[in-house]
C-alpha cells in the first residue's frame, strides 16, 4: 500500500461520505506525519452503519472480500494487491467505539482516541491517537518486530507510556 494510493482511497472514502479512522501502521506513520516503513495493507475503522456503502464503493473499484475474517472484521483485496483491513464499530452513547471480536466479545476503543490527526503525503487525516494506538498493541497478540518499533517512535514523538511487553529488549 503506498502513500499515493492510500491517499486515492481516503479520498475515495470521503467523496462517498464515509467517516474512518485509520490505524495500525498507517495511523502510525500519519501521526508522525512520514512514512517510516513500507505497508502491506490499511487498517481502518468506520462505523458498522457505514459498511454496505463501503462494500459499494470498493467492489467498483474490483475489491473483494478475502476469506477467512467475521462481520466486524475483515480484508477487501483488489488485483492489483491492494489490501484494506476493514473493522467495524458502533459508537456508544459516550462516543467509546464497541468493536464486537471474533471470540464475540467487545473491545472498546476509548472516545478521546477518535481525535487522532495525522498526514499522509500532507493530506490531513483521521487516525487513532498515540495512547490509543499503544492500547490496542498491547492487548490481543503478540506483537511483532514491527509493532515494537511502531510503538517506540509513538513513545519518542508523543512521550506515550509502553507497557514493558511493548518495549525492545536491552541488549
Amino acid at each position: 500500500m503506498t502513500p499515493e494510493a492510500l491517499v486515492d482511497l481516503l479520498r475515495l472514502f470521503e467523496s462517498d461520505g464515509i467517516e474512518i479512522w485509520l490505524d495500525g501502521g498507517w495511523a502510525v506513520d500519519a501521526l508522525l506525519g512520514a512514512q517510516t516503513r513500507p505497508h502491506k495493507d490499511v487498517d481502518i475503522i468506520l462505523r458498522v452503519s457505514d459498511l454496505p456503502k463501503l462494500r459499494d464503493t470498493l467492489a467498483n473499484r474490483g475489491f473483494e472480500i478475502r476469506n477467512g475474517g467475521t462481520e466486524s472484521n475483515f480484508v477487501l483485496a483488489d488485483r492489483s494487491g491492494l489490501e484494506v483491513d476493514v473493522h467495524t464499530i458502533v459508537f456508544d452513547r459516550d462516543g467509546n467505539g464497541v468493536y464486537r471480536m471474533e471470540n464475540g466479545s467487545d473491545w472498546i476503543f476509548p472516545a478521546a482516541g477518535f481525535s487522532g490527526r495525522g498526514f499522509v503525503q500532507g493530506v490531513s487525516v483521521r487516525c487513532l491517537s498515540p495512547e490509543v494506538q499503544v492500547l490496542c498493541h498491547a492487548h490481543g497478540y503478540v506483537p511483532t518486530e514491527k509493532d515494537l518499533r511502531d510503538m517506540e517512535l509513538l513513545r519518542a514523538r508523543f512521550g506515550v507510556e509502553l507497557p514493558p511487553h511493548l518495549r525492545r529488549k536491552e541488549v
